[in-house]
């Protein structure tokens, strides 16, 4: 990505979007630098994030997925970023699972977040799954999306402990806050151009 101007991310959510808050934090306070957040995309209409993102002077769209075929709504998805002259994707909640056509418009572009620590866990409810497996430790992963699920390569992992009283709520809450330090930390890193990434190994340069 230029040095001459700030990379502009595209963040793409479906609910409240937390994570998009602890980034536009990032952003706002300074500990993040380099980036800005040009665009706040939704499938849901009422998304509560896009109500932050409006409060915050920061541009939205909203395009509904229901009942909408998957290639159609991406379409519209991909046209929206593009005109926004998107940098880097950022998956924040984003409830939808990206066709091939959408990850190909952004090769190695695509940013998500995952409360498990990768392998372990794919998929939904990955803290429940951890609870039930009886691991001992779970966290969080920020990696590039590819066009399998929850599978592109790791950028950077949290560990947090799974204590015997955890219930799914109370390790959720854990995770997430280490998601808010990691996901802004991953975004650095990335924007900042220095790593390579072959052979599923992320490596700083």
């Amino acid at each position: 990505m230029s040095e001459a101007r700030k990379a502009r991310l595209g963040v793409l959510l479906s609910g409240r979007g937390s994570n998009f808050i602890a980034i536009a934090d990032a952003i706002a306070n300074g500990s993040l630098t380099g980036c800005e957040i040009a665009a706040v995309l939704s499938n849901i209409a009422d998304a509560p994030g896009l109500a932050v993102a409006q409060q915050r002077g920061i541009a939205t769209e909203a395009y509904v997925s229901k009942g909408v075929p998957r290639a159609e709504h991406d379409a519209k998805m991909i046209a929206a970023l593009n005109t926004h002259e998107i940098d880097l994707v950022i998956l924040a909640g984003y409830m939808r699972v990206l066709s091939p056509e959408f990850i190909r418009a952004f090769p190695d572009r695509i940013l998500n977040i995952h409360p498990s620590l990768l392998p372990s866990f794919p998929g939904l409810h990955a803290q429940k799954q951890a609870l039930d497996y009886g691991a001992k430790v779970a966290g969080c992963t920020v990696h590039f999306v590819d066009e399998a699920v929850d599978h592109g390569v790791i950028i950077l992992q949290r560990v947090v402990p799974v204590e015997d009283s955890d219930d799914e709520a109370a390790l959720s809450a854990r995770i997430l806050e280490q998601e808010h330090q990691a996901y802004p930390e991953a975004i650095a890193r990335v924007i900042s151009g220095r790593y390579q990434a072959d052979d599923r190994r992320y490596r700083l340069s």
